[in-house]
Order: C-alpha cells, then structure tokens, then sequence
C-alpha cells in the first residue's frame, strides 16, 4: 500500500482556504488535502492555530518555545524564529496535538485586525474554490470575510461555517466545544456504567463530537462541490456541532423516538445485542460481539456449551435481550475460568468476532494496523521526522495521506502570496510593513 503522491489524487487542483482552528475545521481540511486538495492555513502572527500550544507532549526536539502549553488557549505568544528567512515568524515547538490534524497544508500567518490583512484575506478568498471557517456567528462580517461579502465577489465560491449550535436558534451566539456538546446532546447520558455500579456519565477518550463534525463538513463539501459541476452555483454549508452530535446518535436516538423510553448507560454492553460486551477472563478482558443467532451457537459450542443454544430464553436476539442477565452471567462464569488470549484463539477458530481491549503501544504494534500502514512517517522542514497517523481511505490500493507534513507557523507564507496572488517582494515588503503580514 502505498501513500498518496504515485497516482493523480482525487482532489487535485481543488483551492481551499481554511481560516478554522483547533479541531474539526482542521479535521475536514485534512481530510481535503489527504484528497489532494491545496489547502492554505491562515493563523494569527505569533501564535497560530490554539493548539500549537496544547502540549506536552512536543515532537521531539521542538519543546522550547515559552507558550503556556496548558490547553486553554490563552492568549500568550509563542517563541519565533525566521521560516526560511521569509520573516514569517514560524514557531519553535510542535505539540502532538497540532500534528493530529494539520498534515498536507501550508501556513500563511496574516494579523485579521489590520485592514490590510482582512484585504489580502478576501484576495485569497477569490482564488480559493472552498473557504470554510469557525469563527463565532457573524465573527467575519466586520472584516468584509463573512459569506455574503464574498459571495457578491465570487458567486460560485463554497463556504462552510463551523460552529457550536449553528448559525440561528437561541444558542447561536455560545462557545461550543466537543465535551460541551457531548453533555448536551446526550452521548454522556450513553457512556459510562450505570449508576447501580458505581458508575457515571463519561465523555469518550476522543474528541469525538469535533472529528463527526469535521468528517461531515468535508461530505457536505464534496456534494456542494458536486452541484457547482452540474449548476455553477456556489453555496453556504452551516455545520453545527451540536446538530451533529444529534445526527449520530445513530440506534440510541432511534431507541427513544421508537419507544419513547430514555436509554440508559450500560458500560460496555449494547442496548439491542447480546451478547456484544466486554467480559472478564481469568487474566484480564475480552469483547465479544456476537451479531446473529448463527455466532451465538458457534460461541456456545466453542464454550463447550452448545445446550445454550437450543434453550428457548436464548434461541434469538429477541430472546437474549430479554434475558440479558441470566445469559450474560452464565458467560461470565464460563469465560473467567480461562486466560484471555486462551479465548481469542478458540473463539477466533470457531468463527465467533471477539478481540482484547488494545492500549496504544498495543494498537500501533498490531500485526494488522502495522500491514495497513495506518502509522506513517513524515519529515518536517527542518528534517525532523515525525510519526503521524494515516488516513484511513484507501484509492486504487494507495493509502490517501499526504506527504506533506504539518506546517510551521507562518512557513509559506511569502511563497503562497507569489503563487496565489502573483506579488512580487516589494507588494509583499509593504504588507509587512502595515502589518498584515510578520
């Protein structure tokens, strides 16, 4: 398998300008420009996107700039050195969160206060096929960078809001961030253990809500895309986090609007399956899925229990729901009794889906994550590599991740204003006088 480079990528030519920051803007433009697309990352002079901030950790050789590294975002500036003697003002440090979501872009660092860098904001907006952004509703429109401003400069252009609750409705004009949308759009209320077991809602371990929404707003893209091919007309897409931690409340959602009963958390067991949870094994913890009543008699013959499968309270999913309790602890009494990897290699020659529970070193020295390629290297600028995660889409056989690698503050700043804009050193030398430009 190979990475993206070897064949004509699916989005080449395409020109996004991505005025987004932190998580799921930057997840849907990576997306993009894993697809071949030109993306081009504006940040703030000095500072960037929030996250190259949020660390440690830092690559390795990078830690030593002064930023607060605390994951607030505060408004503290980080160390800078010249980017290639552009005087773009490009930091020091690399936080692992930054590298999660910003490969195959370039940096251009414009200051948006002054009037000179809102104008050459709007210049590149013009080039671009795609703007999308995450600024607070209505954050854009004084600086003329707002859809409709831009619109009536280029009609067919495609421009994506991202925001916590949208762009109307009596939260449009609140702060929204991932574990805040989990709370309120009801995921916590499914994760976790139930109270009678000690346990209590939980946010997942992934900023969940952030990447659904970054995946979405890159298909929403691709379809406006698709209609400006057929019609020539532009479009406003306006995602909201909090709409899409609705939209993918998937079954759970379903199980309520169907029965009007509020799901409850059940630890790692499924509201409709069973069994399809976790279970104890003598040294540590297995998961078994089992998704039909065919796996169900493979896993009873390969407990040595094959009587379970013919006992009328077990004979169907129906019937194993409603039994949840007595099947789950005769399973458990079963399953404890042996080692974990005993099971795995019994249950997996039976046919019967089950798996461990993977730490991270773990999941990155799988024999299958390892043959998929799903952790790439990448080399910086500076000739550091950098060990990044790829993107899962396969084309033709080739792995869509770019080979570029995530950009240094400021890094093509000088170079993508002569390519995109044809200015020569003296325009870009009176930029950086008025200040739009470091």
């Amino acid at each position: 398998m190979s990475t993206t480079g070897e064949v004509t990528q699916p989005l080449a030519g395409l020109k996004v300008l991505d005025l987004s920051r932190v998580l799921a803007g930057p997840w849907c433009t990576q997306q993009l420009a894993d697809l071949g697309a030109e993306v081009i990352k504006i940040e703030r002079p000095g500072r960037g996107d929030d996250t190259r901030a949020w660390g440690p950790p830092w690559l390795e050789g990078t830690g030593t700039g002064t930023g607060s590294g605390s994951g607030s975002g505060a408004e503290t500036k980080d160390s800078t050195e010249s980017s290639t003697g552009t005087g773009s003002g490009a930091e020091t440090r690399a936080s692992a969160y930054f590298l999660s979501a910003n490969r195959g872009k370039r940096s251009v660092a414009i200051d948006l206060s002054t009037t000179a860098g809102q104008e050459l904001v709007r210049q590149l907006a013009l080039k671009a096929d795609v703007v999308i952004e995450n600024f607070k509703v209505g954050g854009l429109a004084a600086y003329g960078l707002d859809y409709a401003s831009l619109k009536r400069l280029k009609p067919d252009l495609i421009y994506c809001s991202i925001t916590g609750f949208g762009q109307d409705g009596p939260y449009a004009g609140r702060a929204g961030y991932d574990f805040l949308i989990q709370g309120m759009g009801g995921l916590m209320s499914l994760t976790g253990e139930p109270d009678d077991r000690g346990g209590g809602s939980m946010k997942t371990g992934v900023a969940i809500t952030d990447i659904f929404t970054g995946l979405y707003a890159a298909n929403a893209i691709l379809a406006a895309l698709r209609r400006r091919d057929a019609t020539g007309e532009g479009g406003y897409i306006d995602m909201a986090l909090l709409d899409v931690q609705v939209g993918v409340l998937a079954n759970q959602a379903l199980n309520y609007l169907t029965s009007g009963q509020t799901p409850q958390r059940m630890g790692n067991a499924h509201p409709n399956i069973v069994p399809y949870q976790a279970f104890a094994a003598a040294d540590g913890h297995l998961i078994v899925t089992v998704g039909n009543d065919s796996q169900f008699r493979r896993l009873c013959e390969a407990l040595g229990e094959a009587e379970w499968a013919l006992d009328p309270r077990f004979v169907t999913n129906a019937q194993r729901v409603a039994h949840r309790e007595c099947l789950v602890g005769l399973l458990s009494e079963r399953l404890i009794a042996r080692p974990r990897d005993e099971w795995l290699v019994l249950l997996e020659a039976y046919g019967v889906p089950c798996g461990p529970i993977n730490t991270l070193d773990q999941v990155f020295d799988d024999p299958q994550v390892r043959h998929r390629e799903m952790a790439v290297e990448s080399t910086m600028e500076d000739g550091r590599r950098a060990r990044l995660v790829g993107n899962p889409i396969t084309l033709d056989g080739q792995r869509m991740t770019s080979r570029q690698p995530p950009p240094r503050l400021g890094e093509h700043t000088q170079r993508v204003l002569q390519d995109w804009l044809a200015l020569d050193a003296e325009a870009v030398a009176v930029l950086r006088r008025d200040g739009a430009i470091p």
